[in-house]
C-alpha cells in the first residue's frame, strides 16, 4: 500500500520586480513529479538547494497548495483533507523557528500537546516517553534557549512524534549541526526507521542519504531525475567503477600495459599514496580487468588491487550536471 502518493504534482510562484515599472514573473519550482512511498520506508528528496524539495515537503504536509497534479498522504488529499490529515502526520522544519526559549522543553512539548488535544495524563507519559528517547531528560526542566542547536533539533523531533503521527516530514534534519550533533540526529532517524515509522526525509548531504534512505528521489530545477535506491542508483553508472592496483614500481613498461588494458573508453591515473604508486582505471569493464591485469602484468609486478564502487554522490553530480543521458527511473 503507497502511503504517499505524489502524480505530476506542480507548483508555481509569480513574483512582482522593478521598482518603476512593474512587471510580473512566473517560477515554477516544481513542474510535474511523481512517485509514490510504501508503508515502512524511508523516503529521501535529494537535490541542491533551490531543487523543490522542501515546496514538496509543504505541499504534502498541507501547508501548501499545488497548482497542479495531486497528491494523496495516508488516502486523504493534502489540498481538499487538509484538517484530517494534519492530525495523522508530524513535520520537522527545525532551526530556532516554532519553539519557545524562555521555557524548558518539558513544557515546549506539554503547550503542543495541548494544541493537539491530549489528555493531561496521557500526555504527561508521552512526554517523558519522548525526552528519553531523544536524550533531553536530564535537561527537560532547562530552559530551551540555554540549549544547543542540536539539542533543538532533537526537541523538534520529539515535537514531530508527540501525537504518535503515522507519517513523519523531516526536512534537512541535520543542516547546520556540528558532525556529533548530526550524528545524534541520524542515530534517532535510524531508530524511527527500524520501529515501521513511515519517513520522508530531504537532504542535500549525499552520504546521509546513502546512510539512512530506503529509496530516493533526485530532483534538481523542479523536475524528477530519477527514483531508486541508492544501490539501483549506482549499478546505473558502470563507468564510474574505479579498478585501483598498487604498482610494485614505477615502471613505463607496466604503465604503458595498463592503459593498453584501460582501452579507449576508460581513463587512467597514477598518484602517489603512503611512498607507493597507486594506479586508478575508471572503466565499464571493470570487471574484465580485475582478471586482466593481474593476468597480464603477473603479481611480481603488481600489489594489492581493489575495486571502489562509485559513491551516490558521484551518481548524484552527474545526475544533476546533465553530463549524460538521464539514467532510467527506477522505482518499486
Amino acid at each position: 500500500m503507497s502511503i504517499i502518493t505524489v502524480d505530476r504534482l506542480r507548483r508555481t510562484y509569480t513574483l512582482t520586480e522593478g521598482h518603476w515599472r512593474r512587471r510580473r514573473r512566473t517560477i515554477e519550482a516544481l513542474n510535474g513529479i511523481s512517485f509514490e512511498v510504501p508503508a515502512g520506508e524511508l523516503f529521501g528528496l535529494v537535490g541542491p538547494n533551490g531543487a523543490g524539495k522542501t515546496t514538496t515537503v509543504r505541499i504534502l504536509s498541507t501547508l501548501l497548495h499545488p497548482s497542479g497534479g495531486s497528491a494523496r498522504v495516508l488516502g486523504l488529499d493534502v489540498a481538499t483533507q487538509a484538517q484530517e490529515l494534519r492530525r495523522r502526520i508530524g513535520i520537522l522544519f527545525g532551526g530556532e523557528r516554532g519553539l519557545y526559549g524562555r521555557v524548558s522543553g518539558r513544557h515546549n512539548l506539554r503547550y503542543f500537546a495541548n494544541l493537539y488535544g491530549m489528555s493531561r495524563p496521557h500526555a504527561t507519559r508521552r512526554i517523558a516517553e519522548l525526552l528519553e528517547r531523544v536524550g533531553l531528560a536530564s535537561r527537560a526542566d532547562d530552559r530551551v534557549d540555554t540549549y544547543s542547536r542540536g539539542m533543538k533539533q532533537r526537541l523538534h523531533i520529539a515535537r514531530a512524534l508527540l501525537h504518535e503521527p503515522e507519517v513523519v516530514f523531516l526536512d534537512e534534519p541535520t543542516i547546520g549541526l556540528d558532525p556529533l550533533g548530526a550524528r545524534e540526529i541520524r542515530d534517532l532517524v535510524r531508530q524511527l526507521r527500524a520501529s515501521g515509522q513511515t519517513i520522508l526525509l530531504t537532504t542535500h548531504y549525499m552520504p546521509e542519504a546513502d546512510e539512512l534512505c530506503d529509496r530516493l528521489a533526485v530532483i534538481a530545477a523542479g523536475g524528477l531525475l530519477a527514483v531508486a535506491s541508492p544501490q539501483e542508483l549506482r549499478a546505473q553508472v558502470p563507468d564510474m567503477y574505479v579498478v585501483e592496483v598498487t604498482l610494485r614500481e614505477h615502471r613505463s613498461d607496466v604503465v604503458a600495459e595498463l592503459r593498453r588494458l584501460c582501452g579507449p573508453d576508460g581513463s587512467l591515473s597514477i598518484e602517489e599514496r603512503d611512498g607507493h604508486h597507486v594506479a586508478s582505471i575508471q572503466s565499464m569493464r571493470w570487471r574484465d580487468l580485475v582478471e586482466s591485469i593481474p593476468a597480464t602484468l603477473g603479481w611480481d609486478a603488481i600489489g594489492p588491487l581493489m575495486v571502489r564502487e562509485p559513491s551516490l554522490e558521484d551518481v548524484y553530480l552527474r545526475l544533476i550536471s546533465g553530463a549524460s543521458a538521464p539514467l532510467q527511473a527506477v522505482s518499486g
